[in-house]
Formats: C-alpha cells, sequence, structure tokens
C-alpha cells in the first residue's frame, strides 16, 4: 500500500542516489583533469630543462663552427677536445675531486646524521637540524667568499700556500655537501623500527654490533643518495670553486665560464655533453643499486 509517506521516503532515496552520482562523476572527472595537468605541467618542465641540453648536444655534433647551421655530421669538436692535453687534465681534476667529495662526505654526513639520531633532546635535535639547514640554504657566492677567507688566512700564517688550489676546492665541496648527506640519510634512521635495535641489545650485540649489522644496512640506499648527491653537486659546483681555485689548478665549471667568455667554440658543446653524461651515467648505477636494493628486501 502506497502512502504519502512512502513515495516521499522513495523520492528521498532516489535524490539521495543522483546526488551521489553526481559527486562520484564530479569526483571522477577532477581526478582526471588534475592527472592531465600534472602530466602538462611535468612535460612542460621537462622540456624547458632537457631542450637546452638536447640543443647543446645536437650541435657538438656539428662540422661547422656555429650554433645557427648544422653543416654536417662530424666529431671534429670530441677528437679536438680528447686531444687537448690541458683540457683532459682539468677533466681528470673535476673527477678526482668530485669521486672525493662524494666519497669524504657520504662518510662524515653519516656520522653527522647518526650523532643527530642519537641525541635525546628533541629541542638540541632541532638546533642541529636548523644549523644544518642554514648551510643548504646560503647563497652560494657567500659561503664562495667564507672559504676564501680562510683559505687565505691560513696560507698566510701558516706558510701552506699549497693549500689553495686542489685541497680548497675539495675541503670547500666535502664542507657543502655534508648537509645534503645529512638530509638523505637522517629519514632512513627514522624510518628503521626501533624493536629491530632493542631485540638485537637484548639478545646481546654490542652497540659496535648493531651499528654494522642492522644500522648501517638500513641507511645503505640514503648513504648512497648522499654520495651521488655529494657527488654532481661538486661537479656542476660553480661559484664556490670560482672563489677557492689557486693558480694551476681548474675545474670544469669554471673552464666552461672562461671558455664562453671567450666567444663561441664547439668544445663547449662537446665538453658539456661529456660531462651530462658522466652525470647521467651516476644517476643510472644509483638508481641501479637502489632498484636491486628493493627487490631484495621485497623477497
Amino acid at each position: 500500500m502506497f502512502t504519502v509517506s512512502t513515495i516521499y521516503a522513495n523520492y528521498s532515496t532516489i535524490e539521495c542516489h543522483y546526488v551521489d552520482s553526481g559527486d562520484t562523476i564530479y569526483f571522477f572527472i577532477s581526478k582526471k583533469i588534475m592527472k592531465l595537468t600534472s602530466k602538462i605541467y611535468l612535460g612542460v618542465i621537462f622540456a624547458i630543462l632537457y631542450i637546452p641540453l638536447i640543443y647543446l648536444a645536437y650541435y657538438s655534433f656539428n662540422s661547422g663552427k656555429t650554433m645557427i647551421d648544422f653543416e654536417g655530421f662530424s666529431w671534429k669538436h670530441y677528437v679536438d677536445l680528447f686531444k687537448n692535453t690541458r683540457m683532459m687534465v682539468i677533466v681528470i681534476n673535476t673527477v678526482v675531486v668530485a669521486l672525493l667529495c662524494g666519497l669524504f662526505s657520504a662518510i662524515f654526513g653519516t656520522l653527522g646524521a647518526l650523532g643527530i639520531y642519537s641525541l635525546k633532546s628533541n629541542k638540541q635535535k632541532n638546533s642541529f637540524l636548523v644549523g644544518n639547514n642554514i648551510l643548504i640554504v646560503s647563497p652560494d657566492v657567500i659561503i664562495g667568499c667564507s672559504f676564501l677567507l680562510m683559505f687565505t688566512f691560513i696560507s698566510k700564517y701558516t706558510g701552506l700556500d699549497t693549500i689553495q688550489g686542489f685541497w680548497s676546492v675539495l675541503l670547500s665541496h666535502i664542507a657543502f655537501s655534508i648537509p645534503i648527506v645529512v638530509l638523505m640519510v637522517l629519514p632512513k634512521l627514522y624510518e628503521m623500527p626501533r624493536s629491530m635495535v632493542d631485540a638485537a641489545i637484548d639478545l646481546g650485540a654490542s652497540y659496535p654490533q648493531v651499528l654494522s649489522k642492522i644500522v648501517i644496512p638500513y641507511i645503505t640506499p640514503g648513504i648512497w643518495a648522499g654520495f651521488f648527491m655529494g657527488l654532481t653537486y661538486s661537479l656542476d659546483d660553480f661559484a664556490v670553486t670560482f672563489f677557492v681555485t689557486g693558480n694551476g689548478f681548474q675545474t670544469l665549471s669554471v673552464e666552461i665560464y672562461s671558455m664562453a667568455r671567450q666567444g663561441i667554440n664547439l668544445q663547449i658543446n662537446a665538453l658539456s655533453t661529456v660531462l651530462t653524461i658522466f652525470v647521467v651515467v651516476a644517476v643510472l648505477i644509483y638508481y641501479v643499486i637502489n632498484t636491486s636494493k628493493l627487490k631484495r628486501e621485497v623477497r
């Protein structure tokens, strides 16, 4: 038997379903629009970042001398680059500094992250993190000037004139890479289940054993990330290196700047392409290491 109340109840139910369906359709459309917008945004960003690199690499194979007309494919600029003994010395200097910077910044940055993690007071932890972050966001020019003054003072009052060159560049790169490594390693430490450490200690493991058998293996991806961040930051740094390089020592970033000021030279394109390939290979190595570790953890 149908009554007014029954009809009203059925109408209300239909209306609710209609509203729910409308909300679902609206949510579905909004989600599609957001995905499309995100893809367009990422596409534009990647285009802005990668088109100049592709343009440089493309004209590095130009048989001509300008980046206006592509006259024909040639390895000429790469041959000239690798025949240039001075340039090869600069490439070796840059790679050696970058590798040592990545290694030592990973070691000291990991020790710093462990030190911050082991602090009991949250106020002390936050104080150290604020100090660490200030070093990251400080302008490179300020950091370069401060290192220049420091190394000038050391060489003046100790007589160590040789410190301005290889050692000043290496120490500066390590110094500004350590805070980055701390930020790479610290999240992995906080992700680590505390119960694992407590269980190992309860079973009689010493603190060195806990560190070597549990903590270090767990935070290894963060250490690798810090190593490659230090490596790439060292490779592409210009401002700090420009201030602290001494006579007779040069890195690629400063050399490319000096060459660019003298005019268009397609050896710059070849050199930039080689440097980009080196960075891409380093990133791929890190990706392979990280992916293989994740697969082992899943198994």
